[in-house]
């Protein structure tokens, strides 16, 4: 049971967001009363911390599973960024944005955590590509690790709307290959950008 409430209030959270959604919406939802909710989690901070421990653990289990399908450097990071395309297309305030204003210090938890799982992805994919020649061999896989990884989260956190933080995450996607991007690169990104669209 304590497992369905995790991933019925992470459902909830990530469509509705972490405000907006009290104890009594998933009561209703899973059609159990409150209290059955309180026997495992005694306040909603609680219930958030695990949920999105549990969304974490999704996200990086998919992430691991695209990265397995050997796509090259470029694809993959595009193939990642349809797959939070997908989890995300229901809401329609942005959960990053919500939790950070209403649930500061989960968020800070939350942020250190996918920071520097975000990091080791970042640098394998910075490495793959520069064997691709997709990657120019002289950049600073540190800083633009760095760069890559400030743009996404600082500007992320400031925005309410999940569609324009998808649309703006995209931009930082193609600016962050441009930056990168060998001639090669560059046409396999344009090919990318294509393909996302249609």
């Amino acid at each position: 049971m304590k497992d369905k409430i995790i991933s019925k209030a992470g459902d909830l959270f990530l469509k509705l967001g972490f405000k907006s959604v009290t104890m009594d919406d998933i009561a209703g939802e899973m059609c159990i009363s409150k209290k059955t909710i309180y026997k495992y989690f005694c306040n909603k901070e609680l219930l958030i911390e695990e949920s999105t421990a549990q969304i974490h653990k999704e996200i990086h289990t998919i992430i691991d599973q695209i990265i397995s399908k050997n796509y090259n450097a470029i694809e993959e990071n595009f193939e990642i960024r349809k797959m939070f395309k997908e989890m995300f297309k229901l809401a329609d305030a942005s959960p990053i944005y919500q939790m950070k204003k209403h649930y500061p210090k989960i968020y800070e938890k939350v942020i250190s955590r996918e920071i520097e799982e975000c990091n080791a992805i970042f640098k394998q994919n910075i490495i793959k590509g520069i064997k691709n020649g997709l990657y120019r061999k002289e950049i600073n896989i540190t800083n633009y690790i760095k760069f890559y990884y400030t743009l996404v989260f600082s500007i992320r956190e400031e925005i309410s709307s999940e569609k324009e933080g998808q649309e703006i995450e995209l931009d930082i996607l193609e600016y962050h290959t441009r930056a990168m991007a060998t001639a090669i690169g560059i046409t396999e990104l344009e090919k990318q950008l294509q393909n996302y669209y249609h």
